[in-house]
């Protein structure tokens, strides 16, 4: 795949002839709903195996060479130029796909209500065959240990067809909200504990499950060496079942950052005890903040330097948002929260308002604004190619396990074929 960024006058038939591709390929990838009406800084993905490269003032055959991790040799050979010869500006240069490192790809998907929705199986049945894992959100855990279970409708078989496994999300909420003081019986009552150990290792085993992921938020800081002990309670006793453990960590940039969401998040314990760990890296935009990118390249590295200074960095999942928000202006604390929308979405609504998108280079994320009907001023940041490519780079530089999506259900066809592009998928 190769990422290409709309300019001004361009379109379908002028950038297929350029890489060697058709207008179908390009409709196709990047599920263009208005294929003669592209906005002005939209990124496709273009479907070609390996990359093209077009010639830059001061490039020579060897800078290019080494930036792709090749010989320059080898690049005059690929592209049947003699070795000192001059390259001309423009010049398009074929680069071949390098190897793929492995890695684990887990997703959230979490149902509404009592049924799963036709929308939900769709999306589940697509992205499967790209994942390690999916992981129905949630199980949410009782007052006595017990488990309520989310509509789960044919995912075990949807997931077997693919050669994906599931995982089993274990998590402290009541309603719609983590609940603290759930969190701190889970962690202090020895008998609801043991229970829920019981209760896990029964439906997991049950429910073919290959890993049980825990999910437990807004934990009362004074709690965080009971968070520690439980965890290693249970990873002896779902090891001794067959069972990994893995744990979702918030967005923490120092071992002493304070606030209830991070405190009791001890990221060395979870590195230590952990079979692999989920960073929550998203929502520094989210719906009831200010307009900003949900998950800037720039504070997503800070939190994935602590942690790799702490812990193992094939331990570390990557987390990743699925979709983007749109706020209406002037923000106001506390006012209406801003809409969630999915990448695609972002573009529909970008070309609706004929509004050209931009791209912030510090946090790697593309926005733009627009007026509604009404007229409304609006701001919208979300995903594209060019910001997921931004965290794959990112987990190939750092040797990272992986990547895991939240969530499921919200259409963002190029970070797939992205993904299967610049990685393999581990099946367990």
């Amino acid at each position: 795949m190769q990422i290409y960024v709309i300019k001004p006058g361009d379109n379908l038939a002028q950038i297929a002839h350029t890489y060697g591709t058709t207008i179908n390929h390009l409709v196709d990838a990047n599920e263009l709903a208005a294929p003669n009406d592209l906005v002005v800084g939209q990124a496709l993905v273009i479907p070609i195996v390996g990359e093209f490269y077009f010639v830059q003032s001061g490039d020579t055959l060897s800078s290019i060479a080494q930036n792709f991790g090749m010989s320059a040799e080898q690049l005059a050979q690929i592209n049947q130029i003699q070795l000192n010869h001059p390259l001309q500006i423009g010049l398009r240069l074929y680069i071949p796909q390098q190897p793929k490192p492995e890695i684990t790809a887990n997703a959230y998907i979490e149902p509404y209500g009592n049924t799963v929705s036709q929308g939900l199986i769709n999306a589940a049945t697509s992205t499967t065959p790209y994942l390690t894992y999916l992981a129905p959100f949630s199980y949410t855990i009782n007052n006595d240990g017990t488990l309520s279970a989310p509509p789960l409708d044919n995912f075990r078989q949807i997931a077997a067809n693919n050669r994906a496994s599931l995982m089993l999300v274990v998590s402290n909420l009541q309603g719609a909200q983590f609940s603290t003081e759930l969190g701190r019986r889970i962690l202090t009552n020895q008998t609801v504990q043991n229970n829920l150990l019981d209760n896990i290792i029964t439906t997991a085993t049950n429910g073919g499950y290959h890993d049980v992921h825990f999910d437990l938020e807004f934990l009362p800081p004074e709690n965080r060496e009971d968070y520690n002990a439980f965890l290693q309670k249970a990873r002896d006793q779902l090891h001794a079942n067959g069972l990994l453990l893995s744990t979702a960590l918030a967005p923490k940039t120092s071992a002493t950052q304070q606030g209830v969401l991070y405190e009791a998040h001890d990221y060395a314990a979870h590195g230590r005890i952990a079979d692999m760990v989920v960073l929550m890296t998203y929502e520094w935009g989210y719906s009831y903040g200010p307009p900003l990118a949900v998950s800037p390249i720039n504070e997503v590295r800070k939190v994935v330097d602590f942690a790799i200074s702490v812990m193992p960095a094939d331990k570390i999942l990557l987390g990743q948002n699925l979709y983007g928000y749109d706020w209406t202006l002037p923000y106001e604390q506390g006012g209406e929260a801003a809409r969630a929308v999915s990448p695609q979405q972002a573009i529909t609504i970008a070309r609706e308002n004929n509004a050209a998108i931009q791209y912030d280079s510090q946090a790697q994320a593309p926005f733009f604004h627009y007026t509604d009907t009404e007229g409304n001023r609006h701001e919208v940041w979300f995903e594209d190619a060019r910001s997921i490519q931004a965290k794959f780079d990112l987990i190939k530089e750092l040797g990272l396990r992986g990547i895991s999506y939240w969530k499921l259900g919200l259409s963002f066809p190029q970070n797939w074929l992205l993904l299967q592009d610049n990685f393999a998928i581990r099946k367990v």
